[in-house]
């Protein structure tokens, strides 16, 4: 977990924002533009007042596959591993919000991650194993408060990284996202689509900001034509 510093001069605290979707839909680099948008103080700010800039909560899983000696290739090849796994990066995920302590912070993935990863790639008892426990319902909670951004699949940039399991196909891929779509929904969040078609940079960066700087923490829009 990244922080920034900036000087705090009021007690408003922004919702945090949630940079969520499928393999290979631009959420990292997404999450590390709105760090550079808030490195500057100037750019710290919400409904006018000064703020004190995000902690940035990094993908959680990767140090967990680092950590615990697992592979991409275990969420396929063992239904244990491939449960486990996912229960680790839960309880990694809430460890890392709850570092935040008074703070708001933009996290790159989810609680729900696991849940989809069960959901696509082990079955719906093992998922719905992960959203009874204690650190679901927590996550669940913290994300229903804030704005939850999908980055839609369907662009020309999916590649093997060599650490993510990969979709078979464009149409895996896309079937990835609405699975997104459609847990998330059951489970009483809401979320706004980035559309894959807003490519560049800045767009994107404006996109966030712009639905950040109205949310409120209650139901927001699911999709933006």
């Amino acid at each position: 977990m990244e922080s920034i510093l900036c000087t705090t001069r009021s007690s408003a605290k922004p919702s945090n924002i949630y940079i969520v979707g499928a393999q290979n839909t631009g959420k990292t680099t997404l999450v590390k533009a709105l760090q550079k948008h808030f490195d500057r103080r100037d750019n710290c700010k919400w409904k006018d007042e000064q703020i004190s800039a995000p902690k940035i909560i990094t993908e959680v899983a990767r140090g967990v596959l680092q950590k615990h000696a697992f592979t991409a290739a275990d969420i396929t090849s063992s239904r244990t591993r491939a449960i486990e796994l996912q229960r680790l990066i839960l309880e990694a995920q809430l460890q890392a919000e709850a570092e935040i302590g008074d703070g708001w912070f933009i996290s790159d993935r989810s609680g729900f991650d696991p849940i989809i990863y069960a959901l696509r790639y082990v079955g719906s008892e093992a998922a719905r194993d992960l959203m009874a426990s204690n650190a679901f319902i927590a996550l669940k909670e913290n994300m229903q408060k804030s704005l939850v951004i999908i980055c839609e699949a369907g662009a020309d940039w999916l590649f093997d990284d060599g650490v993510r399991l990969m979709p078979i196909s464009k149409e895996d891929w896309m079937a990835f996202h609405s699975l997104f779509c459609t847990s998330l929904e059951a489970a009483g969040v809401d979320y706004i689509v980035l559309p894959y078609s807003t490519t560049g940079s800045t767009e994107r960066v404006d996109f966030v900001l712009e639905k950040w700087a109205t949310d409120d923490g209650e139901a927001k829009s699911r999709e933006v034509s």
